[in-house]
């Protein structure tokens, strides 16, 4: 993951709750039905669980709500730090989706909300294999996040942002690293998992994918 990652989220921690709650209209179509999107994350997980970017703690605490054992991995300072404070009984860690401390037994649920995308498909690929050593069989990898149907959608997004004027929005879809669903399946696939896609709103889907405990690999 690029450096340039953790500038920006320590330059929004502050003001990411007010974001997603709906305080800025440029993004407010990409946070609809957040509640609803990490709700619904948590109430797929089960078990030991495990989440990558912990942001300022808010999918976390609807898995603490649902009694399930929670490790939090965080790369950005401020955002820890937001996070420790909201939930000072979790275990909240300095690390991102390729790089983490150790784990002492294996992973029922990976989860994630808002962050996969700051992954090349370089980078994906290579956190779908990792995961898919860490996780128990028939464990599951349930993140939700933008992502498009196919590169149509992704570019009439963007022109959609520009025709509004919402610079940032428009910005970031030509520079962050969405991808699309046939891409995500095919990487999921390539490594055991069985795959579904839920649309949560013009931006958001949630992946759910469920460890097999084989690959297709030769």
């Amino acid at each position: 993951m690029s450096e340039q990652f953790n500038e920006l989220f320590d330059a929004w921690a502050a003001s990411y709750d007010d974001t997603v709650y709906g305080g800025d209209l440029e993004y407010r179509e990409v946070f609809r039905n957040y509640e609803m999107i990490l709700r619904k994350i948590s109430d797929c997980a089960h078990g030991h669980v495990i989440e990558f970017g912990v942001g300022t703690g808010n999918l976390t605490k609807k898995l603490l709500e649902n009694k399930l054992e929670v490790v939090g991995i965080e790369p950005s300072e401020n955002m820890r730090s937001i996070a420790r404070k909201k939930l000072p009984d979790v275990k909240i860690m300095k690390g991102n989706f390729l790089s983490f401390p150790s784990l002492d037994k294996k992973v029922d649920t990976i989860v994630s909300s808002y962050a996969f995308h700051h992954l090349t498909d370089c980078e994906k690929e290579q956190a779908i294999k990792l995961y898919s050593s860490i996780l128990a069989t028939r464990g599951k990898i349930i993140f939700g996040d933008t992502i498009f149907e196919n590169k149509e959608k992704q570019e009439e997004a963007y022109l959609q942002a520009k025709s509004k004027e919402y610079h940032r929005l428009a910005k970031d879809l030509q520079t962050e690293y969405y991808t699309t669903i046939p891409q995500m399946k095919r990487i999921l696939d390539k490594y055991g998992f069985t795959t579904k896609f839920e649309q949560m709103n013009d931006f958001v889907w949630i992946m759910e994918a469920q460890y097999e405990g084989k690959t297709k690999l030769a």
